[in-house]
């Protein structure tokens, strides 16, 4: 897993919610206008892989297959 990746699924430890929204995943990828573009990119990858579950309104929650991936080292 790249390192923008796991600051992504790490995010919500980061700010100690259950829910994100996506502007609080794009701190992921600092003020780097391309980084905020691929963390984009990752949070619909992750969707698609099943470790994030979109709640509407651009907000996202880990699934347990995510929390898992997120723990890892």
């Amino acid at each position: 897993m790249d390192e923008l990746t796991r600051k992504v699924l790490r995010s919500f430890a980061l700010w100690r919610k259950e829910t994100l929204d996506l502007h609080e995943l794009f701190e992921a990828g600092g003020n780097d206008p391309e980084a905020r573009t691929a963390v984009f990119d990752i949070v619909e990858r992750l969707v698609k892989e099943g470790l994030l579950a979109e709640e509407g309104n651009d907000f996202y929650s880990l699934t347990e297959k995510g929390k898992q991936a997120a723990a890892q080292k």
